[in-house]
């Protein structure tokens, strides 16, 4: 939620420049970390605007590059910000901040996804999850190729209450490619409703908050970026494990352009595949001819507590992977190639 009032009065002292501080220490993208740099501090203070009231809040920035966007968090008045950057090319640019804001900026030199960061913060920070989110915000500008693997991993742990999540209901603001922005708030019935779609709404109030072109990063990227906001709810609307809903998610939209039951047979092993689809979409009360893309929340909160029964009544169904059991069947045999290839595509968040 964007937060009412003006960025907190706290004003950093001179400073070089961005661009200056990429230049004084030879800072170049990797492309290989999918680096790219947002220099205009207009964006990044929007950035940390629809994040909320950073004032006196305790942030972590993901990946913060050359600064700018820690910057705009400091300068909004937080009181604790903890840094987890990976390359350590950036690290003496970054204490520059340090010793312009005593006090309220720590670096870590790590990798986000396997960082502790229940670790980071102080136990007084935490809220019960049923109360109003903790004064708690995880925000960053993300590489493309670590965002929606980091995003999983977070979603994994909203829905167990660990790591971030370990301190209440903690609120993520972060970029994403445009396609990826669209395919999390994608609504039922929409072209870019997705597995990603499901997965984050059904934990998150998640909003598409704007879109900044690609001509703002340097390097340039081939496409433009959405900046998307999570709030996670204070019940999730699918009471399941997150395994087994993202199991079942998963199969659904393994195909995509077809009707929702042929992804459900897929949860089965071939012997009994028909029986097992018929009495779990039976259970669920979902119209079997419904494609993916038209399942609402509530279609897939029903599918969830029909498959989770039917795994309770049959002991080890939960670990049937029908990919496993096709490549024992064809041993050696392939399938078709249109086959694999629509099972390739479809099989992507």
């Amino acid at each position: 939620m964007m937060a009412s009032n003006k960025l907190a009065s706290f004003r950093l002292p001179p400073l070089p420049t961005i661009g200056e501080i990429i230049k004084l220490y030879n800072l170049r993208a990797q492309k290989q970390l999918s680096q790219n740099f947002l220099l205009d501090m207009r964006l990044t203070d929007k950035i940390v605007r629809h994040a909320g009231n950073l004032r006196n809040a305790h942030v972590c920035e993901v990946g913060p590059g050359p600064g700018g966007l820690t910057r705009s968090i400091l300068s909004a008045g937080a009181a604790d910000l903890l840094v987890v950057e990976k390359d350590t090319r950036f690290i003496p640019g970054l204490k520059l901040l340090t010793e312009a804001a005593p006090g309220r900026m720590r670096i870590v030199h790590g990798d986000i996804l396997t960082y502790r960061m229940d670790r980071g913060f102080p136990t007084h920070v935490t809220r019960k999850w049923e109360d109003e989110p903790p004064n708690l915000h995880i925000i960053g500008n993300l590489p493309f190729n670590v965002s929606t693997p980091l995003i999983i991993k977070w979603l994994e742990n909203m829905a167990n209450r660990d790591g971030p999540f370990t301190f209440g209901r903690t609120q993520l603001t972060l970029t994403f490619q445009k396609e990826v922005a669209e395919r999390l708030t994608a609504s039922t019935g929409s072209r870019q409703r997705s597995r990603l779609s499901v997965m984050a709404q059904y934990l998150c109030t998640v909003t598409n908050c704007f879109t900044i072109p690609g001509r703002a990063f340097v390097p340039k990227p081939k496409v433009d970026v959405g900046v998307v906001h999570f709030t996670p709810l204070p019940q999730p609307q699918i009471q399941q494990p997150f395994k087994l809903v993202e199991k079942l998610v998963r199969n659904v939209f393994q195909f995509r352009r077809k009707r929702c039951h042929r992804g459900i047979e897929m949860l089965f092993p071939e012997a009994r595949r028909l029986e097992l689809t018929e009495a779990m979409m039976g259970k669920a009360d979902v119209d079997p001819s419904l494609r993916p893309t038209h399942l609402s929340i509530g279609d897939f909160r029903a599918l969830a507590d029909a498959y989770a029964r039917l795994c309770a009544e049959n002991p080890g169904l939960i670990a049937y992977e029908f990919r496993e059991e096709l490549r024992q069947k064809r041993a050696g045999k392939g399938l078709r190639e249109e086959e694999e290839e629509e099972e390739e595509e479809e099989g992507r968040y």
